[in-house]
């Protein structure tokens, strides 16, 4: 729906390409921690491997949170065709 915003750079037909993308801006801008960090890297699994389950069906996935400075970090991946809006075109032609 952001056509403008779309770039085939940004553009993957694998869903573990989409995930490595997502983890690398994970881990360049890291959440506020919570004390423990072996419960961020279980919690960076979490996310890794749902991503991987529900991209394949068409379903969008966002990460939010906030990091260590205090800023809030939304990192997101979405899909085409997508489930919920399967009438909608894609905006790039891979």
């Amino acid at each position: 729906m952001k056509r403008g915003q779309a770039s085939h750079e940004r553009t993957w037909t694998d869903a573990a390409a989409a995930v490595d993308w997502l983890t690398k801006h994970y881990l360049d801008n890291p959440p506020a921690g919570h004390g423990d960090g072996a419960r961020q890297g279980s919690e960076l699994d979490h996310k890794r491997t749902y991503a991987l389950d529900v991209l394949p069906g068409g379903v969008d996935v966002s990460w939010v949170y906030y990091n260590r400075a205090g800023n809030i970090v939304s990192i997101n991946v979405v899909c085409c065709p997508n489930i919920h809006h399967p009438d909608l075109a894609c905006p790039l032609a891979l």
